[in-house]
């Protein structure tokens, strides 16, 4: 199954919601893991897991309900971030962790623990993508 994201249309945003109640294989928390460099670590305090319970789950494991939603925020995230910095992965990556004055000094990565966060780093993105720097 591939990851659904939606588009800002109430249809797209209904799949993604039962995209995350039927939930998503752990595998794919690798998949995008894999490709901004974020460590097992990081990944579970994304998802709201512990490290140990993400290293437990077999790949072809279903996330529940709020860790799979949390991966579909990520996933949103990334590519969004690829679009802003068109395509480079390291890049990206690499600013996840850099600390940003318009984020109270926070790396836009501290803040991905919560909904309100993902949010935030996704503001950031669309300044930067319109020129608009704080």
């Amino acid at each position: 199954m591939d990851l659904l994201l939606g588009t800002g249309t109430a249809g797209d945003s209904f799949a993604v919601v039962e995209q995350a109640r039927a939930g998503v294989a752990r595998g794919k928390a690798d998949e995008l893991a894999h490709q901004v460099g974020l460590t097992d670590k990081e990944m579970a305090r994304i998802l709201n897991l512990s490290e140990r319970t993400l290293h437990r789950l077999r790949p072809e494991a279903l996330l529940d309900n709020n860790a799979s939603e949390r991966l579909l925020l990520l996933k949103g995230l990334l590519r969004h971030g690829l679009d802003v910095f068109d395509g480079r992965a390291e890049v990206l990556g690499r600013w996840l962790r850099i600390p940003l004055s318009e984020l109270r000094r926070q790396a836009p990565l501290a803040l991905l623990d919560t909904a309100t966060g993902f949010g935030m780093v996704h503001a950031v993105l669309g300044r930067m993508e319109h020129g608009i720097y704080a």
